[in-house]
Protein backbone atom coordinates (compact mmCIF):
# COMPACT_ATOMS: atom_id res chain seq x y z
CA UNK A 1 0.00 0.00 0.00
CA UNK A 2 1.39 3.41 -0.95
CA UNK A 3 1.90 6.22 1.53
CA UNK A 4 -0.88 8.17 -0.22
CA UNK A 5 -3.34 5.32 0.29
CA UNK A 6 -2.28 4.97 3.92
CA UNK A 7 -2.96 8.67 4.47
CA UNK A 8 -6.47 8.30 3.02
CA UNK A 9 -7.41 5.15 4.93
CA UNK A 10 -8.25 6.56 8.40
CA UNK A 11 -10.64 9.24 7.12
CA UNK A 12 -12.30 6.93 4.59
CA UNK A 13 -12.81 4.20 7.23
CA UNK A 14 -14.34 6.78 9.56
CA UNK A 15 -16.81 7.84 6.85
CA UNK A 16 -17.63 4.19 6.10
CA UNK A 17 -18.25 3.52 9.81
CA UNK A 18 -20.69 6.45 9.96
CA UNK A 19 -22.37 5.16 6.80
CA UNK A 20 -22.86 1.72 8.35
CA UNK A 21 -24.35 3.31 11.47
CA UNK A 22 -26.72 5.37 9.31
CA UNK A 23 -27.84 2.30 7.36
CA UNK A 24 -28.47 0.40 10.58
CA UNK A 25 -30.61 3.26 11.90
CA UNK A 26 -32.55 3.30 8.62
CA UNK A 27 -33.12 -0.45 9.01
CA UNK A 28 -34.46 0.17 12.53
CA UNK A 29 -36.88 2.75 11.10
CA UNK A 30 -38.02 0.25 8.47
CA UNK A 31 -38.58 -2.41 11.12
CA UNK A 32 -40.64 -0.30 13.50
CA UNK A 33 -42.28 2.27 11.18
CA UNK A 34 -42.48 0.39 7.89
CA UNK A 35 -40.58 3.14 6.03
CA UNK A 36 -37.49 5.30 6.57
CA UNK A 37 -38.70 8.77 7.55
CA UNK A 38 -35.05 9.85 7.50
CA UNK A 39 -32.98 8.12 4.82
CA UNK A 40 -29.49 6.81 5.52
CA UNK A 41 -28.06 9.71 3.52
CA UNK A 42 -29.59 12.26 5.90
CA UNK A 43 -28.73 10.18 8.96
CA UNK A 44 -25.10 10.04 7.80
CA UNK A 45 -24.95 13.83 7.80
CA UNK A 46 -26.53 14.04 11.24
CA UNK A 47 -24.21 11.41 12.71
CA UNK A 48 -21.22 13.11 11.10
CA UNK A 49 -22.27 16.44 12.60
CA UNK A 50 -22.74 14.80 15.99
CA UNK A 51 -19.27 13.24 15.83
CA UNK A 52 -17.73 16.57 14.78
CA UNK A 53 -19.52 18.34 17.63
CA UNK A 54 -18.09 15.92 20.19
CA UNK A 55 -14.68 15.54 18.57
CA UNK A 56 -12.88 17.47 15.82
CA UNK A 57 -10.81 15.12 13.60
CA UNK A 58 -7.19 16.23 13.38
CA UNK A 59 -4.85 16.28 10.37
CA UNK A 60 -4.50 12.50 10.38
CA UNK A 61 -8.14 12.06 9.37
CA UNK A 62 -8.55 14.96 6.95
CA UNK A 63 -7.13 13.49 3.67
CA UNK A 64 -9.60 10.58 3.66
CA UNK A 65 -12.50 12.81 4.74
CA UNK A 66 -11.70 15.27 1.94
CA UNK A 67 -11.53 12.53 -0.71
CA UNK A 68 -14.83 11.09 0.52
CA UNK A 69 -16.52 14.48 0.38
CA UNK A 70 -15.32 15.31 -3.15
CA UNK A 71 -14.12 12.43 -5.35
CA UNK A 72 -16.45 9.78 -3.94
CA UNK A 73 -19.36 12.20 -4.34
CA UNK A 74 -18.43 12.94 -7.96
CA UNK A 75 -18.32 9.21 -8.73
CA UNK A 76 -21.83 8.86 -7.33
CA UNK A 77 -23.06 11.69 -9.55
CA UNK A 78 -21.70 9.91 -12.63
CA UNK A 79 -23.68 6.79 -11.70
CA UNK A 80 -26.90 8.80 -11.52
CA UNK A 81 -26.80 8.98 -15.32
CA UNK A 82 -27.79 5.32 -15.46
CA UNK A 83 -31.09 6.07 -13.73
CA UNK A 84 -32.47 7.98 -16.71
CA UNK A 85 -33.34 6.84 -20.24
CA UNK A 86 -34.06 9.17 -23.16
CA UNK A 87 -36.77 6.78 -24.39
CA UNK A 88 -38.63 7.03 -21.11
CA UNK A 89 -38.47 10.82 -21.28
CA UNK A 90 -39.64 11.24 -24.86
CA UNK A 91 -42.69 9.03 -24.17
CA UNK A 92 -44.14 11.87 -22.09
CA UNK A 93 -44.61 14.10 -25.12
CA UNK A 94 -43.04 17.48 -25.92
CA UNK A 95 -45.71 19.61 -24.21
CA UNK A 96 -45.31 18.01 -20.79
CA UNK A 97 -41.53 17.85 -21.09
CA UNK A 98 -41.45 21.54 -21.99
CA UNK A 99 -43.74 22.33 -19.07
CA UNK A 100 -41.49 20.42 -16.64
CA UNK A 101 -38.39 22.20 -17.92
CA UNK A 102 -40.12 25.57 -17.66
CA UNK A 103 -41.27 24.93 -14.10
CA UNK A 104 -37.79 23.83 -13.04
CA UNK A 105 -36.21 26.95 -14.57
CA UNK A 106 -38.73 29.35 -13.03
CA UNK A 107 -38.62 27.52 -9.69
CA UNK A 108 -34.83 27.84 -9.51
CA UNK A 109 -35.07 31.58 -10.12
CA UNK A 110 -37.93 32.08 -7.66
CA UNK A 111 -36.32 29.97 -4.95
CA UNK A 112 -33.00 31.76 -5.35
CA UNK A 113 -34.76 35.13 -5.08
CA UNK A 114 -36.57 34.03 -1.90
CA UNK A 115 -33.33 32.80 -0.32
CA UNK A 116 -31.48 36.01 -1.11
CA UNK A 117 -34.39 38.12 0.16
CA UNK A 118 -34.11 36.26 3.47
CA UNK A 119 -30.42 37.11 3.64
CA UNK A 120 -28.92 33.69 2.90
CA UNK A 121 -25.46 33.50 1.31
CA UNK A 122 -25.27 33.27 -2.48
CA UNK A 123 -23.91 29.73 -2.73
CA UNK A 124 -26.32 28.35 -0.13
CA UNK A 125 -29.18 30.05 -1.99
CA UNK A 126 -28.14 28.32 -5.21
CA UNK A 127 -27.98 24.93 -3.49
CA UNK A 128 -31.42 25.32 -1.92
CA UNK A 129 -32.89 26.52 -5.21
CA UNK A 130 -31.48 23.55 -7.12
CA UNK A 131 -32.39 21.06 -4.40
CA UNK A 132 -36.00 22.26 -4.27
CA UNK A 133 -36.45 22.56 -8.01
CA UNK A 134 -34.66 19.48 -9.37
CA UNK A 135 -33.97 16.45 -7.22
CA UNK A 136 -33.19 17.37 -3.65
CA UNK A 137 -29.99 15.87 -2.23
CA UNK A 138 -28.61 14.73 -5.58
CA UNK A 139 -28.93 18.21 -7.11
CA UNK A 140 -27.33 19.85 -4.10
CA UNK A 141 -24.50 17.32 -4.17
CA UNK A 142 -23.95 17.84 -7.91
CA UNK A 143 -24.02 21.64 -7.91
CA UNK A 144 -21.94 22.11 -4.75
CA UNK A 145 -18.47 21.30 -6.17
CA UNK A 146 -19.13 23.39 -9.28
CA UNK A 147 -19.91 26.61 -7.37
CA UNK A 148 -17.31 26.01 -4.64
CA UNK A 149 -19.82 25.56 -1.80
CA UNK A 150 -18.35 24.63 1.57
CA UNK A 151 -19.46 21.91 3.98
CA UNK A 152 -21.69 24.23 6.01
CA UNK A 153 -23.59 25.37 2.91
CA UNK A 154 -24.08 21.80 1.72
CA UNK A 155 -25.09 20.34 5.08
CA UNK A 156 -27.56 23.15 5.81
CA UNK A 157 -29.17 22.81 2.39
CA UNK A 158 -29.44 19.02 2.47
CA UNK A 159 -30.53 18.73 6.10
CA UNK A 160 -33.39 21.21 5.91
CA UNK A 161 -34.45 20.10 2.41
CA UNK A 162 -34.48 16.46 3.52
CA UNK A 163 -36.57 17.11 6.64
CA UNK A 164 -39.12 19.08 4.64
CA UNK A 165 -39.09 16.32 2.00
CA UNK A 166 -40.30 13.86 4.63
CA UNK A 167 -43.13 16.22 5.58
CA UNK A 168 -44.13 16.52 1.90
CA UNK A 169 -44.28 12.74 1.48
CA UNK A 170 -46.60 12.44 4.48
CA UNK A 171 -48.91 15.34 3.62
CA UNK A 172 -49.08 15.36 -0.20
CA UNK A 173 -51.56 12.42 -0.46
CA UNK A 174 -54.02 14.51 1.60
CA UNK A 175 -54.33 16.89 -1.36
CA UNK A 176 -55.92 14.27 -3.64
CA UNK A 177 -59.48 14.74 -2.30
CA UNK A 178 -58.97 18.42 -1.47
CA UNK A 179 -57.90 19.33 -5.02
CA UNK A 180 -59.99 16.65 -6.74
CA UNK A 181 -56.97 15.14 -8.51
CA UNK A 182 -57.08 12.12 -10.79
CA UNK A 183 -54.44 9.40 -10.43
CA UNK A 184 -52.49 10.84 -13.36
CA UNK A 185 -52.72 14.40 -12.05
CA UNK A 186 -51.54 13.38 -8.61
CA UNK A 187 -48.63 11.51 -10.19
CA UNK A 188 -47.64 14.66 -12.07
CA UNK A 189 -47.93 16.77 -8.91
CA UNK A 190 -45.84 14.32 -6.88
CA UNK A 191 -43.23 13.98 -9.62
CA UNK A 192 -42.85 17.76 -9.86
CA UNK A 193 -42.72 18.56 -6.15
CA UNK A 194 -41.25 15.60 -4.22
CA UNK A 195 -37.46 15.71 -3.97
CA UNK A 196 -36.08 12.18 -4.29
CA UNK A 197 -37.14 9.17 -6.35
CA UNK A 198 -37.66 6.95 -3.25
CA UNK A 199 -39.81 9.72 -1.77
CA UNK A 200 -41.90 9.82 -4.96
CA UNK A 201 -42.52 6.10 -4.52
CA UNK A 202 -43.55 6.62 -0.89
CA UNK A 203 -45.88 9.49 -1.81
CA UNK A 204 -47.59 7.80 -4.77
CA UNK A 205 -47.82 4.08 -3.99
CA UNK A 206 -50.54 4.59 -1.34
CA UNK A 207 -52.66 6.39 -3.95
CA UNK A 208 -52.33 3.97 -6.86
CA UNK A 209 -50.06 2.25 -9.38
CA UNK A 210 -50.83 4.78 -12.13
CA UNK A 211 -49.85 7.68 -9.88
CA UNK A 212 -46.64 5.83 -9.05
CA UNK A 213 -45.72 5.23 -12.70
CA UNK A 214 -46.47 8.80 -13.79
CA UNK A 215 -44.76 10.33 -10.76
CA UNK A 216 -41.60 8.26 -11.25
CA UNK A 217 -41.23 9.20 -14.93
CA UNK A 218 -41.85 12.90 -14.21
CA UNK A 219 -39.27 12.71 -11.45
CA UNK A 220 -36.72 11.17 -13.81
CA UNK A 221 -37.24 14.08 -16.22
CA UNK A 222 -36.32 16.44 -13.40
CA UNK A 223 -33.23 14.33 -12.68
CA UNK A 224 -32.24 14.60 -16.36
CA UNK A 225 -32.35 18.41 -16.10
CA UNK A 226 -29.59 18.22 -13.50
CA UNK A 227 -26.95 17.94 -16.24
CA UNK A 228 -27.85 21.16 -18.12
CA UNK A 229 -28.31 23.07 -14.85
CA UNK A 230 -24.91 22.05 -13.49
CA UNK A 231 -23.32 22.83 -16.86
CA UNK A 232 -24.91 26.27 -16.74
CA UNK A 233 -23.56 26.96 -13.26
CA UNK A 234 -20.12 25.74 -14.33
CA UNK A 235 -20.09 28.51 -16.95
CA UNK A 236 -20.82 31.03 -14.20
CA UNK A 237 -18.44 29.45 -11.70
CA UNK A 238 -15.88 32.24 -12.02
CA UNK A 239 -18.35 34.71 -10.54
CA UNK A 240 -19.84 32.38 -7.95
CA UNK A 241 -16.85 30.56 -6.50
CA UNK A 242 -15.03 31.99 -3.46
CA UNK A 243 -12.27 34.42 -4.41
CA UNK A 244 -9.51 32.11 -3.17
CA UNK A 245 -10.61 29.34 -5.56
CA UNK A 246 -10.76 31.41 -8.74
CA UNK A 247 -8.06 31.38 -11.39
CA UNK A 248 -6.76 34.77 -12.46
CA UNK A 249 -6.49 33.67 -16.09
CA UNK A 250 -10.03 32.32 -16.19
CA UNK A 251 -11.45 28.82 -15.79
CA UNK A 252 -9.91 25.85 -17.53
CA UNK A 253 -11.88 23.60 -19.87
CA UNK A 254 -12.37 20.91 -17.20
CA UNK A 255 -13.88 23.55 -14.90
CA UNK A 256 -16.35 24.70 -17.54
CA UNK A 257 -17.49 21.09 -18.01
CA UNK A 258 -16.58 19.07 -14.89
CA UNK A 259 -15.53 15.49 -15.53
CA UNK A 260 -18.40 14.05 -13.51
CA UNK A 261 -20.99 15.86 -15.66
CA UNK A 262 -19.41 14.39 -18.79
CA UNK A 263 -19.53 11.01 -17.10
CA UNK A 264 -23.18 11.55 -16.13
CA UNK A 265 -24.13 12.32 -19.75
CA UNK A 266 -22.09 9.41 -21.13
CA UNK A 267 -23.75 6.96 -18.77
CA UNK A 268 -27.16 8.40 -19.66
CA UNK A 269 -26.37 7.88 -23.36
CA UNK A 270 -25.16 4.33 -22.69
CA UNK A 271 -28.37 3.55 -20.82
CA UNK A 272 -30.49 5.04 -23.61
CA UNK A 273 -28.66 3.09 -26.33
CA UNK A 274 -29.05 -0.19 -24.45
CA UNK A 275 -25.36 -0.65 -23.68
CA UNK A 276 -26.07 -1.14 -19.99
CA UNK A 277 -27.87 -4.43 -19.25
CA UNK A 278 -31.13 -4.01 -17.37
CA UNK A 279 -29.98 -6.52 -14.77
CA UNK A 280 -27.09 -4.34 -13.59
CA UNK A 281 -29.06 -1.09 -13.26
CA UNK A 282 -30.31 -1.78 -9.71
CA UNK A 283 -26.73 -2.48 -8.65
CA UNK A 284 -25.52 0.81 -10.13
CA UNK A 285 -28.30 2.71 -8.39
CA UNK A 286 -27.53 1.08 -5.03
CA UNK A 287 -23.82 1.77 -5.45
CA UNK A 288 -24.50 5.43 -6.25
CA UNK A 289 -26.67 5.72 -3.14
CA UNK A 290 -23.98 4.07 -1.00
CA UNK A 291 -21.21 6.34 -2.31
CA UNK A 292 -23.40 9.40 -1.79
CA UNK A 293 -24.05 8.36 1.80
CA UNK A 294 -20.30 7.96 2.44
CA UNK A 295 -19.77 11.44 0.98
CA UNK A 296 -22.52 12.90 3.16
CA UNK A 297 -20.86 11.39 6.23
CA UNK A 298 -17.69 13.21 5.22
CA UNK A 299 -19.59 16.46 4.76
CA UNK A 300 -21.16 16.07 8.20
CA UNK A 301 -17.71 15.68 9.71
CA UNK A 302 -16.77 19.05 8.28
CA UNK A 303 -19.76 21.00 9.60
CA UNK A 304 -19.51 23.65 12.27
CA UNK A 305 -22.80 23.43 14.17
CA UNK A 306 -22.56 27.06 15.20
CA UNK A 307 -22.67 28.19 11.58
CA UNK A 308 -25.67 25.95 10.89
CA UNK A 309 -27.53 27.30 13.95
CA UNK A 310 -27.10 30.88 12.80
CA UNK A 311 -28.89 30.21 9.52
CA UNK A 312 -31.41 27.60 10.71
CA UNK A 313 -34.57 29.73 10.87
CA UNK A 314 -33.88 31.52 7.62
CA UNK A 315 -33.08 28.28 5.79
CA UNK A 316 -36.31 26.70 7.06
CA UNK A 317 -38.34 29.69 5.86
CA UNK A 318 -36.56 29.73 2.50
CA UNK A 319 -37.03 26.00 1.84
CA UNK A 320 -40.69 26.11 2.89
CA UNK A 321 -41.52 29.17 0.79
CA UNK A 322 -39.68 27.72 -2.21
CA UNK A 323 -41.59 24.46 -1.95
CA UNK A 324 -44.92 26.29 -1.78
CA UNK A 325 -44.05 28.23 -4.93
CA UNK A 326 -43.04 25.00 -6.71
CA UNK A 327 -46.28 23.30 -5.64
CA UNK A 328 -48.43 26.19 -6.89
CA UNK A 329 -46.68 26.22 -10.26
CA UNK A 330 -47.02 22.45 -10.59
CA UNK A 331 -50.73 22.57 -9.79
CA UNK A 332 -51.10 25.43 -12.28
CA UNK A 333 -49.46 23.32 -15.02
CA UNK A 334 -51.88 20.48 -14.32
CA UNK A 335 -54.92 22.74 -14.60
CA UNK A 336 -53.74 24.77 -17.60
CA UNK A 337 -52.76 21.73 -19.69
CA UNK A 338 -55.66 19.56 -18.38
CA UNK A 339 -53.23 16.67 -17.91
CA UNK A 340 -55.04 13.51 -16.86
CA UNK A 341 -58.36 15.31 -16.70
CA UNK A 342 -61.73 14.01 -17.84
Amino acid sequence: MTDYAKNLLPGILLCIAITIAAMLLEAVEMHFAGQPYLEALVLAILIGVAVRTAWKPDARWQPGINVSAKFVLECAIVMLGASVSVTTITALGPALIGGIAGIVAVAIGASYAICRALGLPQRMSILIACGNSICGNSAIAAVAPVIGADGDDIACSISFTAVLGVIVVLTLPLLVPLLDLSLTQYGVLAGLTVYAVPQVLAATLPIGALSNQVGTVIKLVRVLLLGPVVLGFSLLAGRIRPAHSRLNRGPRAHELVPWFIIGFLLLLAARSLGFIPQAVLPGITRTAALLTTVAMAALGLGVDVRVVAKTGVRVTLAVTASLIVLGLMSYGLIRVTAIGGP
